[in-house]
């Protein structure tokens, strides 16, 4: 599987400790050589100074390819805009276009803000009215909780492709005519009952045959890591299968878990004398 590329999500921290946390996590995994790395961005704009300074130091510190989240939800088309520009003008050139989640949280209804973009195709079109940033969006493959059925969700996806964002959603997506990459989002499951609870809320499925690899392992981290990371390595083998040769890790800002997924797959950390010759 030498033909896999890998790219990690991180979250902006909150604290000094959870800082030096992401940095640690950060430093572990940038030998494996990602295509990019992206940064959350909080509900409402909530962690926006902390994302863009996180974003910033991964592209042009640490010198890896960098990707910043931005949503719709309660900002003006000015104040989102303005973002933007700051973010063109930190040399980042990859965003992550979301709607966002309600107030209330993702079961919560939905309101554009005044006077801002409503939805994720509308921030497509006035990112890149803006500037030729390489845009990323967001599919459900279990259909949004919001959505009415899954061909209304891959008409949303279509919306986004067709306002000039970067995706594919393989069979309903070609049918549609969405022809560019998908890269699938790869969640470990470091703590199950919370992943439990996140797939509810966001109407996903569990099989059964996962939960099972993780009953009576609760008091058990080490076992409870290697389920995790035997079931991830499988869901992206099966992915390969179907040909994906991307996969977009969310790494919680910790690497072990991660890194471990990477190494099962093939895809190890570049040699000293390697990362020198980047």
């Amino acid at each position: 599987m030498s033909d896999i590329t890998v790219s990690f999500e991180f979250f902006p921290p909150k604290t000094e400790k959870m800082e030096t946390q992401l940095w640690d996590a950060v430093e572990i995994l940038a030998p494996v050589a990602p295509s990019f790395m992206s940064v959350t961005y909080g509900a409402g704009g909530s962690t926006r100074e902390r994302t863009h300074a996180v974003v910033s130091r991964i592209q042009n510190e640490i010198g890896l390819p960098a990707a910043a989240h931005l949503t719709c939800v309660n900002a003006t088309r000015d104040e989102i805009d303005a973002i933007a520009d700051a973010y063109w003008q930190a040399g980042i050139r990859h965003i992550v276009a979301l709607r966002g989640d309600p107030p209330g949280g993702i079961g919560g209804a939905y309101a554009p803000a005044p006077g801002g973009y409503a939805y994720a195709s509308d921030l497509v079109g006035g990112l890149l009215a803006l500037h030729p940033f390489e845009i990323s969006v967001a599919a459900y493959p279990e259909c949004h909780p919001q959505a009415p059925d899954a061909l209304a969700d891959i008409d949303a996806l279509k919306r986004k492709i067709d306002a000039g964002a970067y995706g594919r959603f393989l069979d309903l997506a070609h049918k549609a005519g969405i022809t560019v990459p998908i890269v699938p989002g790869i969640l470990p499951l470091t703590n199950f009952e919370r992943a439990s609870e996140m797939a509810k809320s966001c109407g996903a499925h569990i099989p059964d045959s996962v939960r099972r690899r993780f009953d009576g392992l609760d008091a058990d981290p080490i076992a409870r890591q290697d389920a995790a990371t035997a079931v991830a390595t499988e869901l992206c083998r099966s992915l390969y299968g179907l040909g994906v040769r991307q996969f977009h890790f969310y790494t919680l800002n910790r690497a072990e878990l991660v890194l471990g997924i990477c190494r099962e797959l093939g895809v190890a950390p570049l040699s000293h004398q390697d990362q020198a010759n980047v």
